[in-house]
């Protein structure tokens, strides 16, 4: 792989407008003269996740738990559903526009009904939502990989009399791997989104979603954008910890995809 040398000289532009932004940031609104409650500064932000600290980690567990069982929920199923889509063509057919009635849904008219079915105080409401909109990404980009195998290698195992078990076994789940990782990348981000959305329709005080609309009615925007920033940390976190695990998993594939990037930039 790439020295840690190279990796801080790829890694050196992205720091630097980072910087750059949160200084305009700063000192722009100063000069300005914007008010806090359209958008507070940088330091007036970590200052009231300093001073909010406790009730926004408690939060952060609340909503994260939320994420994490809902993806489980949707891209298991959604991996279930792929499998049997592959496998039988009619299942396929039933499920797609299944799945993508279930992915234009707008969150704010599913989050009404999972209350009424859940009630809007248990967690299970916005697992529901998470679940939904997780299922198909994972749904498709399994079934693409389950079935856009190379023909010349599925032909050869069917000329050595390979079983269907060992087709799919051998061939068809190392090729839906990388797709399925595609998909996971895509879920964790939905799956962010979904529970603080849906958390605005009811739900405990220790969720971002009901904190952060709280805060902004009672005119504490700092303390709301605070648990904003954390929204945006969890969601970029989760899509982390997929490309790390997708590393682990599938180390020839991601440094493929190195040696790919390394081309293009030539």
């Amino acid at each position: 792989g790439p020295s840690v040398s190279a990796r801080i000289r790829g890694a050196l532009p992205s720091f630097l407008i980072f910087v750059g932004v949160l200084l305009v940031w700063e000192f722009g609104l100063a000069a300005l003269n914007v008010q806090s409650f359209v958008l507070p500064r940088p330091t007036v932000i970590l200052a009231a996740l300093v001073d909010q600290a406790d009730l926004l980690a408690r939060a952060t567990l609340y909503t994260g738990s939320e994420v994490v069982g809902g993806l489980l929920v949707g891209c298991g199923l959604g991996v279930l559903a792929a499998f049997a889509a592959a496998r039988w063509r009619t299942v396929r057919e039933g499920f797609l526009p299944m799945g993508v009635a279930a992915s234009s849904i707008p969150i704010i008219a599913l989050a009404p009904l999972t209350n009424i079915w859940f009630t809007a105080e248990s967690a299970t409401s916005r697992v529901a939502i998470v679940a939904v909109l997780t299922f198909f990404p994972m749904m498709v980009n399994t079934v693409r990989g389950l079935t856009q195998v190379d023909p010349a290698a599925l032909e050869l195992m069917t000329a050595c009399a390979a079983s269907e078990g060992q087709i799919l076994r051998k061939l068809r789940i190392p090729n839906a791997l990388p797709y399925m990782f595609t998909g996971l990348k895509v879920a964790t981000t939905l799956a962010v989104i979904g529970a603080v959305v849906g958390e605005y329709f009811g739900g405990p005080l220790a969720a971002l979603g009901v904190y952060i609309q709280s805060e902004a009615y009672n005119f504490r925007y700092n303390h709301a954008w605070a648990a904003i920033l954390i929204a945006c940390a969890m969601g970029i976190g989760f899509y982390v910890l997929a490309i790390l695990a997708e590393r682990v998993v599938l180390p020839w594939h991601a440094s493929e995809r190195r040696a790919e990037g390394a081309q293009l930039g030539h």
